[in-house]
């Protein structure tokens, strides 16, 4: 079982920068591959980042790749995603996740969730 809390969202002005972080808690963390996703009123969640259980692997979508970042510390058992030059379509609720497979993009794929951060960005 595994724990999962946001933090770090907030208003930022686009063009800003932005971390957010992910503490888990529970059992073998560092077994788990770990994943961003991000909702907009409105919109179906969708996929944003991925990271491998070492952190050797990373992959992102499309709408981030050159602007945002994953990265993990296991021994603080943490998920990073750093945001840079954010723009008011990154505007949502954004979401971590656990999985047992070594890379993934689909929400199907992944057990456990967090309860999101809003991040708004202004223009």
């Amino acid at each position: 079982q595994v724990q999962l809390v946001e933090s770090g969202g907030g208003l930022v002005q686009a063009g800003g920068s932005q971390r957010l972080s992910c503490a888990a808690s529970g059992r073998s963390f560092s077994t788990y591959a770990m994943g961003w996703f991000r909702q907009a009123p409105g919109k179906e969640r969708e996929f944003v980042a991925a990271i491998s259980w070492s952190g050797g692997a990373t992959y992102y979508a499309d709408s981030v790749k050159g602007r945002f970042t994953i990265s993990r510390d296991n021994a603080k058992n943490t998920v990073y995603l750093q945001m840079n030059s954010l723009k008011p379509e990154d505007t949502a609720v954004y979401y971590c996740a656990a999985t047992p497979q070594p890379l993934a993009t689909l929400q199907y794929e992944y057990d456990y969730w967090g309860q999101g951060t809003q991040v708004t960005v202004s223009s």
